[in-house]
Parts: structure tokens; sequence; C-alpha cells
């Protein structure tokens, strides 16, 4: 067996290998891919399936000094092995210490921080202009594939592409899927250019007025290196399209890894619990499915990555021609949903919180402005320990200030789903709800709240298991969802802009958002130690101010306290702040607000533990502020 990998410390040490070595290297890699991902978890299929060209790549170009952009960059990882960074993935004591995806901190072979997709065409073209311009001759590449060829931006890329005379290589990587299936009527031009092998009349890429070339074994180390080998110097963009399978290496029963940030098998072996994404968006989907017999316009729809969310595949088999997954194309779905709500349908867009960021336009344009019915359904708010370029921690300074759009910040799953029922009935306006997260599925698992009993979701318990095939998850969602599709419970009931005092106390009042909501309880918990009553409240909703609410807290309050899981700067809490301070003078009290929340700032792998200390989002420190204030 042999043992390349442990002696590439760089770019050299990968070329000093005969190129009969390489396909030994790739074994090698691969092995230490999956060894990895079974351990780590993380992008495993993707990664697998593009081993081949990444060696080929270095094998050929001279990273740093030549440019290599990955798209998502998620398949970056043979690339990060290749360039000093071997040992984060073949040495368990180091894994974690670099992140998924390509980051100029770690490297300069890294040109840029990527976890979105579709950009790397556009960046590359950027630098090939910029170097073009300079007089410099270095070579620039852009990777781009696994279902990110059909976002938006990667066209205007290629149109861009189209027009350069100078080098610029765009390897597309055609594993003939996404993270989940591929969806759109290019990917039919993609399999008849594999089918012909490259030699179909019509071509996606010559019709830019690109060069191209086929690679059909695009898993083939040396027919990679003499393909590149050929391009690298061309003074013309060019595309080289390479047939590659997601997955390789993996056995017939390891079908549900291909994809998987979204798998992470380690923690499925360890029984860890499903998480709140999957518990809450599986409930979600399961009460909408209920009503798709009757409800012809009702449709789900998800921009690429739907497992993340709890869009099963078994849902999305049943929902037939209720689910729409547009690809990656966050921009079209929203203004696809905007569409399906004016002509009278019911549409649902499911998708995390940095993805909708790529669609703030057409939130505002098409769907708010035009106040079309519909539901964004809004997963990953909030601080999070997961990296810099998935930090959903500026959600509500984004979507709740976008006028004409309600948004919904549910504190439990029943509250979950009765908001839904009420966005997707009577609102007939455009909503945005924020997804329960981790803090609220916590405290219901924990068996209802520290210290103000509300209901739980029944069936949300330690034994659903991190897999799209959770029966017992599934049974417990459908279960909850036909409670809550009988009737809008109280949650929502008369004004769901209306804040719901949950506790009457005085003297304090604590205001908790969304997932922050049981921290606000935990914080009153406290205070009751010290013999003040706090007043608890869930407002429901940061898309307005409940004045009436707000005004009724002045006569016996003294201090009111906002807590948010997100950026304070242009947030909720602040408005709250406002709003007393600007109140008219005949009318103005001294009413004290103290607004907790997170500071403006992008994080990166950080632990929730340490967050919540930075801070001050933990209870003990809530209450001990409060106590400074008024003692």
């Amino acid at each position: 067996m042999s043992d390349y990998l442990a002696h590439i410390d760089g770019t050299e040490d990968l070329k000093r290998l005969a190129i009969d070595q390489l396909p030994d290297l790739a074994d090698e890699v691969r092995r230490a891919l999956l060894e990895y991902c079974e351990v780590h978890g993380g992008h495993v299929g993707s990664n697998l399936g593009i081993v081949e060209a990444t060696i080929a790549l270095h094998y050929v170009f001279d990273s740093p000094r030549d440019h290599i952009v990955f798209d998502v960059s998620h398949q970056s990882y043979t690339h990060k092995m290749l360039t000093g960074r071997r040992r984060a993935f073949t040495d368990p004591r180091l894994y974690g210490t670099v992140t998924g995806f390509t980051n100029p901190l770690e490297s300069e072979d890294d040109p840029f921080v990527l976890g979105h997709t579709g950009t790397s065409i556009s960046l590359a073209c950027g630098m090939a202009r910029a170097r073009d311009l300079t007089g410099g001759t270095n070579r620039v590449v852009a990777v781009i594939g696994d279902g990110s060829l059909s976002s938006a931006v990667a066209f205007e890329g290629l149109n861009e592409a189209g027009e350069l005379h100078g080098n610029l290589l765009i390897v597309v990587n055609d594993n003939e899927m996404s993270i989940a299936e591929n969806h759109g009527g290019m990917y039919a031009n993609l399999a008849r250019l594999r089918a012909t092998g490259g030699l179909c009349e019509h071509n996606l890429f010559r019709d830019f007025g690109l060069d191209y070339r086929y690679v059909e074994h695009g898993n083939d180390v040396t027919e990679l290196v003499k393909a590149f080998r050929e391009v690298r110097d061309f003074d013309h963009p060019v595309v080289v399209h390479i047939h590659t399978v997601k997955g390789l290496g993996l056995g017939p029963d390891d079908e549900g890894r291909v994809e998987s940030n979204h798998w992470h098998n380690a923690a499925s072996a360890a029984g860890r619990p499903l998480g709140a994404r999957k518990t809450y968006g599986m409930m979600a989907m399961d009460m909408l499915a209920k009503r798709f017999d009757t409800e012809p316009g009702l449709i789900v729809i998800s921009p690429a990555t739907p497992g993340s969310n709890g869009i099963t595949r078994e849902f999305r088999a049943e929902a037939g021609s209720h689910y729409l997954d547009t690809g990656i194309t966050e921009e079209h779905a929203v203004a696809l949903a905007a569409g399906i709500g004016r002509a009278e349908g019911t549409p649902v867009l499911a998708t995390s919180a940095t993805f909708f960021q790529r669609a703030f336009d057409q939130i505002h344009q098409e769907f708010a402005l035009n106040r079309v019915p519909g539901t964004l359904l809004i997963f990953g708010g909030g601080i999070s320990g997961t990296d810099n370029t998935h930090s959903g921690a500026g959600d509500v300074v984004m979507f709740g200030n976008i006028p004409g759009l309600t948004c919904l910040a549910p504190t439990s799953g029943a509250e979950f789903l009765s908001m839904l029922a009420w966005s997707t009935g009577p609102a007939r306006r455009p909503v945005a709800i924020r997804v329960p997260g981790e803090a609220v599925l916590s405290a219901e698992r924990a068996g209802g709240y520290p210290r103000y009993a509300r209901a739980g979701v029944s069936g949300i318990n330690a034994d659903d298991r991190d897999d799209d095939n959770a029966d017992a998850a599934s049974s417990a969602a459908t279960d909850t969802a036909a409670t809550a599709t009988d009737t809008v419970t109280d949650a929502v009931a008369g004004d769901p802009l209306r804040y719901r005092i949950t506790h009457r106390g005085r003297e304090v009042a604590l205001i908790g958002l969304g997932n922050a909501y049981p921290l606000a309880e935990s914080a009153a918990g406290l205070l009751a130690e010290h013999d003040i009553d706090a007043t608890v409240i869930n407002p429901r909703q940061y898309s307005s101010l409940d004045e009436e609410t707000l005004i009724g807290l002045e006569g016996d309050h003294r201090i009111v306290v906002t807590v948010e899981d997100g950026q304070l700067e242009g947030g909720w809490g602040e408005k709250i702040t406002a709003f007393y301070a600007n109140r008219p003078a005949n009318e103005q009290v001294t009413m004290q607000v103290l607004n907790v929340g997170a500071s403006k700032e992008v994080t990166d792998r950080v632990p929730m533990t340490t967050l919540r200390e930075r801070y001050g989002l933990t209870a003990e420190r809530i209450a001990g502020r409060v106590l400074g204030r008024i003692r």
C-alpha cells in the first residue's frame, strides 16, 4: 500500500510524484476522507467525487500563483489536504481545526471565503480581468458543479466569461446531482452532452461563446492531467466539462450518505436526537401534506438543500406537484413564490436564513412590496456555532426591516404550526416565520419552560434519531400537526401582531423573542429568588411594535429587558428602546430599557457556550444586570 499522502505538505510535494503514482494517491485521499467524515461529519459525497480532479489541477497548475476558486468550496477537502492542511483531515486530534470551506486566513491557496454558491465564475472573471489589465501572467481556474451551475449568478458569470480575451479555465464538475436531485431544463443539456461525449449539437457553453472540452472519465486522474495540460495556457476562456461520480468510494448501502454535511454519521451512531431544523421542518411538512388533497394551489418550494430542513425524500415523493425543488436559485424561488401567490396559489418557501440573503431584492420587491400572500420559512436564524458563511445572526435585522413583511417568531412547536396555519390561511399577506431553533427544542424536550409551564409538543423526545427516515419523529410530528391544524390555537388567535403576556408581574418585564424566550423565562426564575416577580412576554413577531402592550407596562414597571439571539444593532430590541425614548413629553415616564443580544460580527465555528457568555445571553448574566439596575 502506498504512503504518498503522509509526505505531502504542499503542492510542490505533489509535483514530485510520477503521474502513474497519482491514482494511488487518490485512493489514499479517498480513504482519509471516508474516515474523517465517518467521525467528524461533513460534505462527504461531493468531496469523494472530486478527488482526482483536485489532484490533477494542483499537479498541472501552480497555486497560489495560479488562482483556483472552488464554488461553494464544500468540495475543497482534497484541496486543503494538498495545500498544507493534510493533518486536519488525517489526525483525529486535529479534526475540526480547519473549516469545511475555503478561507484565506488558513492558506494563501484559498482566494476567498466561500460557503454560498454560484459565484466562482464571476470571481474568476474578476481576477482574470485584473490580471490582464495589470500585465500579469498567472492562470485562473473556477471549479463549479454539484448543482451550483443552476444558480443565476453562475449564468451571469458565464455571460461575462464569453467576452474575456485572456486565460480562464472553468471546470464543470458534472456529478449528475446537487445536494438532492438536480432540477431544471439546463441539466437536460448536460445529459445530452454526456450521452454524446460532448458532441451534442446544442451546447450550453458554446452558446455563451466559450471554448469547450469534455472528459467522460472525470475520476481518471491521468486523463484529467492530460486534459488540463492541453488547455492550461490557452489565451481565451475554456470550459472543461468532467463527468464524475458523487460519493465515489461509498458502498452500495450508503446512498443516504452521499450528500452530507447533511450526513453526520457519527452523530447518528451515537444516537443523537433529531435537531431543531429537521424536527420542526418535518412537523411543518406533515401538517401541510394533510391539506394537499383539498388545496390544489398549496405548494412547498425548496431552492435545493431540502433534507436539511426536514423535507424528506418520502415527503417529496408523496407531495408530487405540490413540491418544487428549484435548484440553488433563491432569487428565482422567491419570485416564483410571488407568482404563485398572485395567481391565487399558496406558496410556502423554505430555506436557510443566510440563503435568503441572496434573495433580499425579490423578498423586498416582488414579495412584500406587492403584498403577495405567501410564507417564507426561515431555518437557522440567530447566533450559532456554524462557520462564518452560514451564521444567521443577522436575520432579524434583514427581515424585520422590510416594509410590508409580517415576521413571526414562534416559541414552541405548537405555536409554530399555528402560525403556519394562519399564514397559509386567513393571513393573505407576505409572512416570514422564523422556525424555532435548538433553544426552543431543548426547552420543549425538557418538559416545558423553566419557570412558567407551557404545553410542550408531544412526541418531541430524545428517542428521535437524526436521519430522513426517522419514523418515530415523523409520527410525532404528524400527531402535532393534526392538533395544530384542527384549529388555529390561541397562539395566533385574534391579531398575531399583539404581544402575549405569559406571566403578569411588576417592576421588571422580560421580553424574549423567539429562540430567546426560554432564556427570558429562566432569567425570570432567577429574579424570583430575589423576590422580584417579573412580567414575561412572548412578542410573537418582530416586524412591528405592540405599542399598547408596551405603554401598559409603564405604570408598574421600572425596567424592560429585551432578549434576542441575533444582532442587536439594527435589530428588534433597539426598536423598543427607541419607542420609550421617543414617547411624547407629556406622556413620558422613566422607563429603563436593557437590550440583550449579539454584537455586530461574523463568527466562525465559535461554540455556542462561548457566544452566550460573550454576549451575556445567559439567565445569570441577565438577572445580574437587572439586579444591578434596580437594587
